[in-house]
């Protein structure tokens, strides 16, 4: 990919792809904050701000096998997408009942989410991984 000229947005793309990445590191451990889309936005930031920085996230042994399978077209897992779209719908749910006010704010905020949650259900399907197959039978 190509890296940006312009020293400022370099800098700027760089903070914004690791706040991504800090994003994505606490969405591994709190089941509410999703962790892939995250971690595809910080590859595209550092993608565009650092050949360093964009060489250690696809090199990553935790968020690398994400970023791979994303720029090679393979997408997501079933499981992955159902949390994705799960956690768009939860976090949709909380705000419009929590933070907005009003019939069309709401309705517009709610298709914002629909099309959301299609685009990731419309997203390539990688199969499973036989290790993955074995972990969800043992736990049957």
């Amino acid at each position: 990919m190509t890296v940006v000229k312009n020293r400022v947005l370099r800098v700027v793309l760089g903070a914004l792809g690791w706040l991504f990445v800090a994003i994505a590191f606490i969405g591994v451990f709190v089941p509410v904050i999703p962790t892939t889309g995250p971690v595809i936005l910080a590859a595209f930031l550092f993608s565009k701000s650092s050949d360093r920085f964009d060489t250690w996230l696809v090199s990553n042994r935790f968020f690398g096998a994400i970023v791979r399978d994303w720029r090679e077209g393979r997408g997501f897992t079933v499981r992955a997408k159902v949390i994705a779209v799960a956690a768009v719908m939860l976090s949709f749910t909380i705000t419009t009942y929590f933070v907005l006010d009003g019939f069309w704010i709401r309705g517009i905020f709610w298709l914002l989410a629909a099309a959301i949650a299609s685009y990731i259900v419309s997203r390539p399907t990688k199969p499973a991984e036989p290790n993955d197959v074995a972990k969800e039978q043992a736990r049957a």
